[in-house]
């Protein structure tokens, strides 16, 4: 069959369906990109609003940003503009875009400048993409500006190309989702031009920023920047069009990345990386993370690190993973050849040498292992202290068993001692051995490491030869002395490492009986009541804290069941009508309205969403 009769890709088709169907319902959205402020993205966006308006498109103008340049607000005269939001924050009078009364407005076309702008506390989203894609979601149409350097996965770049650390930053899956995207450029001579002028800022902050971010260096970077980022959209179309209609071309096979994330603060770094690497070899990329037994006893502190990373990596548009296991670099290993990885990209440790040669690491066990698959080490620019790299020691909790330990050693003892008569001193390890393992086994790691030293120095000083000193006749005693005290330890160690994944096994089992329980009691329940008790009942249990379920009834969200005395305000009551109808978790622990105390989650089923379940935790 010729080439160009070809049949489309299956896939592809299927993909672009249900893409399709999606949008369906969706507003659409351009970005007007620039590399940096000045370029004039706000003038550019605002000519295609007239042009628009030209054509009978109904459109309204959210939150314009004219920095006071003349030119800019001529183009805002003959446009509607729904006027902003006031908050009151620390005696400061701030304005923001009134979502609300642009969703009651409902008009086909919004202008809504600064897409990378945080919001003012008190707002319903902290960031105002977080507002696109709630008018996005509402249906209606999106035209907004950003610059290069606020693309989330470009953040690292940025700041080694201009030495600033960019903090509002946008998730690029909502750049790729977009619809159209017009680059805005300017010629780097024009633009300094303009800032020493006092086009881009006020005069005063002019002379600061060339001399800290508005060098030409820097902006032919930027510059670079957002060209590549333009023209990989383009490409990334073109190659959509071409396998859609089966047009002949080169189709190597597609590389496939892993991202090994940990809870080490260079997480972001690394999924950073993972996304720019993906990027550039127009590569499908999954971000893992390997839960062991040890990561039971997390400290918040980088369990909420951990969070903040997986969910940053679902935002770069990162297939995100969480895989139990007892060895971290067998898991990644066995996952990427299941999911025919190419490379695997992780971070260098940044241990001492001797904690490396005693533990190891990860990462060289993933070499080793890795045969054909690439290994990329993403290293700290600047080495952190030591301090944060090796946690302070601190001593097994509750206190007690420290001195139950040592209990045990003298109890042994106490039996030994009668018996050091008839048993040659040798054979006595061996009762000491025992206390050893049920301290390990009953106590902890911890105790059980002082149980195998303070056995040695017990059987030193009661039953070796000159007796009650801890001098040596015999050297041959001392070969003793280091096998209880290795093997003391290492026993210490498995025990603990069993106890862990005894008590990792008992926590999957606790949650596997829960759903099971949940299963049989929504089977029998007969009539909505007993469905809402058994709801309530069971997350009570699982998540201790009040639960209220949130149903619809005449257009109007009420609470139909709660637990005892869980009385809910107007206030709440507003957080769970948005959450419902937005089809978006909002309350604690969310993005949106975060002032809330209760945790609102829409209960999404195949007919949609049928209301909204809150929990809020003790």
């Amino acid at each position: 069959m010729p080439e160009e009769y070809k049949r489309p890709d299956p896939d592809v088709l299927l993909a672009q369906i249900n893409e399709e169907e999606q949008q369906q319902n969706r507003g659409k959205l351009k970005i007007f990109l620039g590399y940096v402020a000045g370029v004039g993205k706000t003038f550019a966006m605002l000519e295609a609003a007239h042009q628009r308006k030209e054509e009978d498109v109904d459109l309204v103008v959210g939150y314009i940003e004219t920095h006071g340049r003349k030119e800019t607000e001529a183009k805002l005269e003959g446009l509607e503009v729904i006027p902003r939001r006031r908050i009151d924050y620390r005696g400061a009078n701030l304005t923001e875009m009134d979502i609300d009364a642009v969703v009651e407005r409902r008009p086909q076309l919004v202008l809504v400048d600064e897409l990378a702008h945080s919001n003012a506390p008190g707002s319903r989203h902290p960031k105002r993409y977080m507002d696109v894609e709630e008018l996005l979601n509402a249906g209606i149409d999106v035209y907004t500006t950003v610059n290069i350097q606020h693309l989330e996965s470009l953040k690292d770049v940025v700041q080694q190309i201009t030495g600033v650390v960019v903090h509002e930053t946008v998730p690029d899956s909502l750049v790729d989702k977009a619809n159209e995207i017009e680059l805005v450029d300017l010629p780097t001579d024009e633009l300094m031009q303009r800032l020493r002028e006092g086009k881009v800022y006020i005069p005063d902050q002019a002379a600061l920023a060339l001399e800290k971010f508005f060098r030409k260096g820097n902006l032919t970077a930027l510059r670079e920047l957002s060209m590549r980022r333009a023209a990989e959209r383009v490409d990334s179309q073109m190659l959509n069009y071409m396998q859609a209609r089966a047009i002949p071309g080169p189709w190597p096979a597609r590389d496939h990345i892993l991202v090994c994330l940990s809870s080490h603060p260079m997480g972001e770094r690394l999924v950073r990386t993972g996304r720019r690497l993906a990027d550039d070899l127009n590569a499908e990329w999954f971000v893992i993370f390997v839960e062991t037994p040890g990561h039971l006893r997390m400290p918040a502190e980088n369990r909420q690190r951990m969070r903040g990373n997986l969910r940053l990596a679902e935002e770069l548009g990162a297939t995100v993973v969480n895989v139990p296991g007892e060895n971290v670099a067998e898991a990644v290993i066995e996952f990427a050849r299941e999911h025919n990885i190419t490379k695997i990209v992780a971070g260098k440790p940044l241990r001492p040498r001797w904690f490396e040669v005693l533990r190891g690491t990860v990462i060289d066990q993933i070499i080793r292992e890795s045969g054909k698959i690439d290994v990329y080490v993403v290293s700290e620019e600047v080495e952190q202290p030591r301090s944060e790299i090796l946690k302070p020691w601190s001593p097994h909790r509750p206190l007690i068993r420290y001195f139950e330990s040592l209990g045990l050693i003298a109890l042994v003892s106490a039996i030994s001692y009668p018996l050091s008569k008839f048993l040659d001193p040798t054979n006595l390890v061996m009762l000491y051995l025992m206390g050893v393992v049920i301290a390990a086994v009953y106590l902890g790691r911890g105790p059980a490491i002082l149980a195998s030293i303070v056995s040695v120095l017990t059987f030193d000083f009661f039953f070796v030869v000159p007796y009650l000193s801890f001098r040596v006749s015999d050297t041959q005693y001392l070969l003793t002395f280091a096998g209880l005290l290795l093997v003391g330890i290492i026993i210490s160690n498995f025990a603990a490492m069993l106890r862990d994944q005894i008590e990792a096994l008992q926590q999957r089992n606790r949650q596997t009986q829960a759903v099971n329980r949940f299963s049989r009691e929504l089977t029998g329940a007969v009539g909505l009541e007993r469905v809402f008790t058994a709801i309530i009942g069971n997350i009570s249990e699982t998540f201790p804290g009040d639960v209220a379920i949130f149903l619809p009834a005449e257009k109007v969200l009420v609470k139909r069941a709660a637990t005892p005395g869980f009385e809910i305000s107007e206030t709440e009551l507003a957080v769970a009508d948005w959450s419902f109808k937005n089809n978006q978790s909002a309350g604690w622990a969310t993005d949106t309205l975060t002032a809330s105390s209760i945790r609102y989650m829409p209960m999404i089923t195949a007919r949609g969403t049928v209301g909204v379940l809150g929990i809020r935790p003790k």
